[in-house]
């Protein structure tokens, strides 16, 4: 293989996407979105086309939802199936990417979610509590795991989750952008904290 070329492999769930980029001015392929895989990522790092994939896949999920409710179901089996089908969906992944989403991006999920609540008849989880609940799940079971890599025993100097003098709350990483300061560390420390 040659220098210039790249290999990055992203892992997604048990899908193994492979993106080959070049760094020279010609490149042979170029990729502006992973394709086949559970999230959509463009070039520029946005997640507009995550958010439409989601969008058009629930939207799919809601028709049969309506069905149900049609078919006069009690509200109990709606919140099943909404929380097998749809929520499944609008979750998958939702730590990686929720974080960087555009509010417009965030609103079309809520719309999406209040819809099922107008169809169920009962109020569900928002968007928001979904991504804060998977966050603390998530950081939970990072910091309970002494073999993950971010884990606080693993290497003193480069860990993510590391207490403070006190031991209750834990070390914020500092953050120049927004970018790294809405991603899942820096949100999941944020949450731990404001949970002790």
């Amino acid at each position: 293989m040659s220098t210039r070329l790249r290999r990055w492999l992203l892992t997604l769930g048990e899908h193994r996407v492979t993106i080959l980029l070049y760094t020279s001015t010609d490149p042979l392929w170029r990729s502006s979105r992973v394709p086949n895989s559970l999230v959509n990522i463009l070039e520029n790092l946005t997640w507009s086309l995550n958010t439409s994939s989601i969008s058009k896949k629930v939207q799919q999920h809601l028709y049969f939802l309506r069905r149900l409710w049609k078919a006069h179901l009690p509200p109990p089996l709606l919140t099943v199936f909404y929380r097998g089908t749809i929520e499944s969906v609008l979750s998958s992944c939702i730590t990686a990417w929720f974080g960087n989403c555009t509010v417009s991006d965030r609103k079309t999920l809520q719309r999406i979610v209040r819809t099922a609540e107008k169809i169920i008849g009962v109020s569900l989880p928002s968007i928001t509590g979904m991504y804060t609940t998977r966050c603390i799940r998530k950081a939970n079971s990072i910091v309970d795991d002494p073999t993950h890599p971010s884990h606080t025993h693993t290497h003193p100097s480069h860990t993510l989750f590391t207490l403070l003098p006190f031991g209750k709350r834990y070390r914020s990483i500092r953050a120049l952008t927004t970018r790294l300061c809405n991603s899942f560390f820096p949100q999941a420390i944020r949450l731990l904290n404001t949970q002790n």
